[in-house]
């Protein structure tokens, strides 16, 4: 079973400040990985550490700059992050491997993502782990934009003809007006109204994007906190269920 997870930048940072890794997380994280026995793909966040440089740039998804400093200082910051979760992996004994999706993906001029995934599956093939994460990317006619780590989930799980989809986040699922859980989202409409931004800074359009985006797979994705990570590699739902096009509704 191939199982697609992303650990939330305000997870495995501490997002307000600037650069700053939140490492008893990523152990955590580390921890609940190394117990699976299912092929398991890894996407990070950017957290304090990309966002931060994009919004000094001002480079969103969709504005993006021609400055090759800028793309160096948020795809470097973006390499730090991404060789802290990975050692601590590699640390907790998980066989993983970095993808850096400036050198793996693009955008075409309407802003579609053009990602490579045989190269993540062979990985897998092969008994390594590969570890994504948020990036600025080539983006046909705008220079460079940011691609969310939501984004690659998707992508990946589509390429990968994955089984599950999880996104463990900072909140134990998709929050309703008076912050409990919602159990399953069908359609975006259904949340259009309570769903809000982030209060730091974050490029990739905080929860509301994040809905939209999964509401695309036709694999059901879960969102979760990092306490349900292990259940959900264990093959739980925790948190929110986000149906898939494919899922029917609950009858």
């Amino acid at each position: 079973m191939t199982v697609v997870v992303k650990l939330g930048g305000s997870v495995v940072t501490v997002k307000d400040d600037p650069e700053t890794l939140d490492e008893g997380a990523i152990e955590r994280a580390a921890a609940a990985v190394a117990g699976t026995d299912e092929d398991v793909v890894v996407v990070h966040g950017g957290g304090s550490f990309g966002h931060h440089h994009a919004t000094r740039h001002g480079v969103t998804r969709t504005e993006g700059t021609g400055d090759a400093n800028a793309v160096r200082e948020i795809h470097g910051a973006m390499n730090r992050l991404n060789d802290a979760i990975v050692d601590a992996l590699a640390d907790a004994g998980v066989p993983a491997v970095p993808v850096h999706p400036l050198s793996a993906g693009s955008r075409d001029e309407a802003g579609g993502l053009g990602l490579e995934t045989e190269q993540a599956g062979t990985m897998l093939g092969e008994g390594f782990v590969p570890v994504l994460h948020g990036d600025v990317i080539a983006h046909a006619g705008s220079g460079a934009t940011i691609v969310s780590g939501d984004e690659l989930v998707v992508a990946l799980a589509m390429g990968l003809d994955a089984d599950r989809v999880g996104l463990c986040s900072a909140v134990p699922g998709v929050l309703d007006a008076n912050d409990d859980v919602i159990d399953r989202i069908d359609a975006f409409e259904d949340v259009a109204d309570v769903l809000g931004g982030s209060d730091a800074a974050d490029v990739t359009g905080g929860m509301a994007a994040k809905v939209r985006t999964l509401l695309d797979l036709d694999t059901p994705a879960s969102v979760f906190a990092l306490d349900d990570l292990a259940d959900f590699l264990a093959g739980t739902d925790p948190g929110t269920l986000i149906a898939g096009a494919d899922e029917p509704p609950d009858s």
